[in-house]
């Protein structure tokens, strides 16, 4: 044997795979099949989905007519507008014994709040004890409110008396010692030419005589405020009432959605907090800036409801929901897409959203 035929002995041998190609009768027909099925349940699923969409964008009306707004980008939350817990912390009084207190006043060491169920109340030596309703009951449902009433907005007076706000019924004066009411100026009073459809808040002199209030609406009512904020509409107002007179003037119009109101301590201007826009209007009420208006603070982190003045001199600022940065904000996306906003309530507009128990 030669020398090159040894090496050629030598040489290792390579492994060798084996493989069984044969295939399982009747597998590439059953996975053929199932693939199949598939698609066709997906294409039926995403067609009988797309048809009703569809008819709902073309044939029915929707209940809004929303005009594209524009909004800055939300502030960060950061430095003083960094999120806390601080309000997990507070004493929760009267635990389940209320139904949607709003706006809270008092008289001396005596609170008072309007509820959704319709009623005028006092808490007193721990108690809970109603002294109002303006409307009657049954008072369980949204749909409920236009006959029972929905007291907002209420302030003390200079005679221990209160002012409140009622969403439909009007402007009151109740004096929760007799448990008498007075109504000073009914919603159904067109002002200028124009109902008052949404009576919000109410903010009023030292000395009684005149009481500044919102009329967030001439179109919605309170029932439909997700109808109003989602719409835009810019009908809301700034009322001045006249305690003595009788007289009401119209201060600012084409407010969007016009909410919480507060006279500044010195009494020359009065702040409306504009909820759509994220901002906090001011009107001049006396000084060189009389009949003035101009915007407050803007593009607030969220949208804000009612106003109070703090014992620092500033106001605090209730706000409806956070405008969330970095973060996604609904309102702020919708805002400049009208007709997404259209198409929403079009394919939503049989589900009633009102009528909703309280409890």
């Amino acid at each position: 044997m030669s020398e090159a035929d040894g090496l050629r002995q030598r040489r290792p041998l390579r492994p060798r795979v084996v493989t069984d190609d044969r295939q399982i009768p009747g597998t590439k027909d059953c996975s053929s099949f199932s693939g199949r099925v598939f698609r066709v349940t997906f294409l039926m699923l995403a067609v009988s989905l797309t048809i009703p969409l569809l008819g709902a964008m073309v044939l029915l009306d929707s209940p809004i007519d929303p005009q594209p707004l524009s909004f800055k980008e939300p502030p960060r939350l950061l430095g003083v507008l960094q999120p806390n817990t601080k309000l997990r912390q507070v004493e929760r009084l009267f635990e389940n014994q209320l139904i949607g207190p709003e706006s809270i006043a008092n008289i001396g060491d005596v609170m008072f709040s309007g509820t959704a169920d319709g009623r005028v109340i006092k808490f007193e030596n721990g108690e809970v004890d109603t002294i109002a309703q303006f409307g009657s009951g049954p008072c369980k449902t949204r749909d409920d409110e236009p006959t029972c009433g929905r007291p907002l907005g209420i302030r003390a007076g200079p005679n221990g008396t209160l002012f409140v706000a009622d969403a439909y019924k009007g402007l009151f004066e109740v004096n929760p010692w007799k448990r008498e009411v007075t109504l000073l100026l009914s919603s159904d009073t067109p002002i200028e030419g124009r109902k008052m459809s949404f009576v919000n808040d109410l903010t009023i002199t030292r000395d009684g005589r005149k009481i500044y209030f919102t009329d967030s609406s001439s179109k919605w009512q309170r029932r439909d405020y997700l109808l109003l904020v989602m719409e835009g509409t810019d009908d809301g107002r700034l009322l001045e009432y006249d305690t003595e007179t009788k007289e009401v003037k119209v201060l600012l119009d084409q407010l969007r959605f016009p909410n919480g109101v507060q006279l500044s301590p010195a009494e020359d201007f009065i702040l409306v907090a504009e909820t759509t826009m994220a901002r906090i209007r001011r009107f001049y009420v006396s000084g060189l800036m009389k009949g003035g208006a101009d915007l407050f603070v803007e593009n607030l982190p969220g949208f804000p409801d009612n106003i109070r003045p703090s014992s620092s001199g500033g106001y605090w600022v209730c706000m409806a929901t956070i405008r969330s940065t970095p973060g996604f904000s609904v309102l702020d996306f919708l805002s400049e897409r009208p007709s997404i906003k259209r198409m929403i309530f079009k394919v939503t507009e049989n589900y009633n959203f009102k009528n909703q128990n309280y409890n």
